[in-house]
């Protein structure tokens, strides 16, 4: 089995996986959501000591399988640096004790994986990466061969909910009280531009978007009531999700994909997901391809999964040459 951790971020996992069959054996997560909640975000110190103290409790558990363990994947990049290291000093020391090489793995990476989980993976595909941290177009050819087609020139979709519900009170994480929120709200009550609507750039841009938002609340002060603040969560999903589709149309006509998938944190929005849909069956595709919900956010076993095909290729790496690159992305 392949033993997967991963630590990029706030949640604390740890996966087995099978070599043979890709069956996912173990897998344990533990958010720390709560946690930061009261701080309206991610304070990275506290997520590192959280981490040293889940991790552990979580690897006992894989106690009756470690000796079955051929290679320990880990999360090395990208994310916060003082959380990604709590994950290496423990796949090295795991490493060291049961004499098995380590396969650093990029957690981007894993996201794609996270639509093979438990079967073959299948290339080539365009993928829309969506998350806190990163909102980007991939054409992805093969393990490891992956063009970024286009980025977010600024925030990302899953950290502009994460602000609009910062500003609206509604706490963190953002992304799914904004979703709720919407359901109940007029998505055409506020009149928010697209972003880059009129440039033919592939690039994402939410900060214009975030800025329409928070001078809206503020004309609607304090007389803002519940059904305001559905509205405003509506029109912002709407907008945001508008301008996600109008660049992905772009990129279909310039770089037609045999399909197409989206993976992220994000991913597991199902008004966006709803929409994606309808624009892939526009463009006569497969169905869009989609992780399951509860591996759509941080977890081990796409980890795991990519470590796998890792682990076929001999991407092992010595202990003394590995380091967390936080900032890197492919």
């Amino acid at each position: 089995m392949i033993l997967s951790i991963e630590s990029s971020c706030d949640d604390s996992s740890i996966a087995l996986t099978r070599l043979e069959d890709c069956q996912l054996v173990f897998h344990k997560k533990i958010s720390q959501e709560l946690d930061h909640a009261k701080y309206g975000g991610v304070v990275p110190e506290l997520a590192a000591r959280l981490h040293a103290e889940a991790l552990p409790k979580i690897l006992e558990e894989t106690t009756p399988y470690l000796q079955e363990v051929k290679a320990v994947a880990v999360t090395t990049e990208p994310g916060l640096s003082v959380t990604l290291v709590e994950g290496l000093v423990m796949a090295k020391a795991l490493c060291i004790a049961l004499d098995v090489p380590l396969l650093p793995i990029n957690h981007l990476h894993g996201h794609i994986y996270s639509l093979f989980l438990e079967q073959p993976a299948v290339f080539p595909l365009g993928v829309l990466l969506v998350s806190g941290g990163h909102t980007q177009l991939l054409h992805v050819k093969a393990h490891g061969n992956i063009t970024c087609l286009a980025t977010t020139m600024d925030d990302s979709f899953g950290e502009s909910f994460d602000k609009v519900s910062k500003m609206l009170g509604l706490g963190y994480p953002g992304g799914p009280v904004v979703e709720k929120m919407a359901k109940q709200g007029d998505a055409k009550r506020f009149n928010f531009t697209v972003p880059l609507l009129r440039t033919p750039k592939l690039a994402f841009s939410y900060s214009g978007l975030k800025n329409q938002v928070r001078l809206a609340i503020e004309e609607l002060g304090e007389k803002r009531d519940e059904q305001d603040t559905c509205d405003v969560c509506a029109s912002f999903q709407a907008t945001a999700t508008a301008h996600l589709l109008n660049k992905l149309e772009r990129a279909f006509k310039a770089h037609p994909f045999e399909c197409f998938a989206v993976v992220g944190g994000a991913s597991a929005n199902l008004y966006l997901r709803t929409h994606l849909e309808k624009l892939v069956e526009k463009y006569r595709m497969p169905p869009l391809m989609v992780a399951p919900l509860v591996y759509c956010s941080d977890n081990a076993a796409m980890i795991g999964r990519c470590g796998v095909e890792a682990y076929k290729r001999g991407e092992f790496v010595g202990l003394d040459d590995v380091r967390v690159n936080p900032k890197v992305a492919f």
